[in-house]
């Protein structure tokens, strides 16, 4: 499997009209790849798109992060909470304890204190004894004092962790909520700038050229995917509604402008077009001599005969054509052309891709 990681091509406008005449007839409407015009601006607008993507995608991998970490704290804290309370309740049972500590040497001593039991005894034996008492009791206040002491100081220090552990959680979510917002806001401000370069093109009739990505190898181990990585299934091939004239012919993934769409399988690019119905379009050849259709795209990745692999970006999802909104159309067909569509959905899941 040869990679698909390339470089963003700029090609000089010169060269690109002399190639035109040369080679082939200049494209129109739904002809093929069409002139270059800004290319160069396109590409660089598409990479930004892609890029901006990447970085959504790692904010939200680390807010996502950060919420499980919320999560576990969350529990902690909890377990924590359960041991404070437990140390407040033994801090309430060592000042009972004291309390009867006194109450006890009060009725011990009968009222009288116990230096003056020591002073008025009347043998060695009742001497020792209100010595020992005496002992007894002041180490027992004592003990309970100093436990009393230890058990209050580490509920405080316990308590200090727990909101200063907390106040950094939360600190340091707000921050990955802005970041994440941030990009999410420039992603979306660039979509729609991508877009409307698309809308251009479409209104003109001709494709700007092909734009080159930036992507990741192929791992090389599937023989056919779904066209984009992550979606919503929307509108389902032959079902009704207005915006079509008999029955929607394909079946529709919703996912944002400017999405990377892939060819699900190994082939041949046998149709770019930039006019229509479907907006920009891209039809491949596959070896089992079916066809793919890709439609309502923001911009296309490839130029017509040339070689696609299984899972390489072929181009950038859009709302361009007859479109109500950001949606990948996506089509199986037996020919290259409009009405000989089957179903997708069993149509890729008898290749090992089920949707949904």
């Amino acid at each position: 499997m040869r990679s698909y990681r390339r470089r963003l091509l700029v090609v000089p406008a010169l060269l690109c009209a002399l190639v035109g005449l040369v080679a082939r007839p200049a494209y129109a409407a739904g002809d093929g790849k069409g002139t270059p015009g800004h290319n160069g601006t396109d590409s660089a607008l598409s990479a930004r798109v892609v890029k901006l993507y990447e970085e959504a995608a790692r904010a939200t991998e680390r807010y996502e992060a950060g919420r499980k970490q919320a999560e576990t704290r969350r529990a902690k804290a909890l377990r924590i909470e359960a041991l404070l309370e437990r140390e407040r309740r033994e801090i309430r049972v060592l000042r009972e304890d004291l309390g009867r500590i006194a109450r006890a040497q009060y009725r011990n001593g009968g009222g009288m204190p116990l230096t003056a039991q020591i002073i008025l005894a009347t043998s060695p034996d009742q001497l020792m004894r209100g010595q020992h008492v005496f002992s007894q009791a002041n180490l027992a206040v004592a003990n309970s004092i100093e436990k009393n002491r230890r058990a209050e100081v580490r509920l405080a220090e316990d308590e200090a962790k727990a909101a200063a552990a907390w106040r950094a959680l939360e600190k340091r979510n707000a921050e990955l909520a802005v970041l994440k917002q941030g990009i999410e806001d420039k992603l979306e401000e660039a979509r729609w700038e991508l877009q409307g370069q698309a809308d251009v093109s479409v209104a003109a009739g001709s494709c700007p050229g092909a734009v080159r990505l930036d992507q990741k190898e192929t791992d090389g181990t599937s023989t056919w995917v779904a066209p984009v990585a992550e979606y919503e299934l929307s509108a389902a091939f032959g079902s009704g509604g207005k915006r079509w004239a008999k029955r929607h012919t394909g079946q529709d993934f919703a996912v944002p402008i400017g999405t990377p769409v892939r060819a699900v399988g190994d082939g041949r690019v046998v149709k770019v077009a930039c006019a229509g119905a479907f907006g920009m379009e891209i039809v491949v050849r596959h070896a089992d001599g079916y066809y793919t259709q890709y439609a309502h795209l923001a911009s296309v990745a490839v130029d017509q005969d040339e070689r696609v692999d299984t899972g390489q970006w072929i181009g950038q999802s859009g709302t361009t054509g007859n479109s109500t909104g950001p949606h990948l159309h996506f089509e199986a067909r037996v020919t290259p052309e409009l009405g000989s569509g089957v179903d997708p959905v069993p149509w890729l899941s008898e290749r090992g891709v089920p949707l949904g």
